[in-house]
């Protein structure tokens, strides 16, 4: 059953409210994540509590228990001499930057106008309405290994 502790196997569909498909796993190419590590959205972790392998649902994610809300003060207008001058910079492309208490956020380019750069800290799906169809293909207990990694192995073990 899942709770924490547990390594979960999913085959899922994301969709966004238009239903367009945003990422998907399947039985041959499952998701596999470690249930109680902050390694999936809030929403879809809570709503998998208490399955077992075999187990289907829908699950709706609002905004703030997935990828939270569009906060504007991360859409930010730059002069393009912030950035290296032999950096190459185009519309879409992500980069990483620290705060100053040293937290990274990626930012992508959205648009650029001569010495401007318009650049956005959100995450792509932040202000989305998230819809998974979930099938749960297995769940098994957390070795010691992937405790002290922090992150689930395959049936192979894994190797750094």
């Amino acid at each position: 059953m899942i709770g924490a502790g547990k390594v979960v196997n999913l085959a899922y569909t994301l969709t966004n409210s238009e239903g367009d498909v945003l990422d998907q796993s399947d039985h041959a190419d499952p998701f596999m994540y470690m249930h109680g590590a902050d390694q999936i959205v809030p929403g879809l972790e809570a709503a998998l509590v208490g399955l077992k392998a075999g187990d289907k649902k829908k699950v709706t994610v609002e905004p703030a228990e997935g990828y939270g809300e569009i906060n504007d003060e991360l859409k930010l207008v730059v002069k393009r001499s912030q950035f290296p001058a032999d950096a190459e910079i185009e519309e879409g492309m992500q980069f990483e930057t620290q705060t100053p208490d040293g937290q990274g956020v990626i930012f992508t380019v959205e648009i650029i106008e001569e010495d401007q750069v318009h650049i956005d800290g959100n995450h792509p799906l932040a202000g989305e309405t998230l819809h998974f169809d979930v099938e749960v293909l297995s769940v098994r207990d957390v070795t010691e290994e992937e405790k002290a990694h922090g992150h689930a192995h395959g049936g192979d073990g894994h190797k750094h």
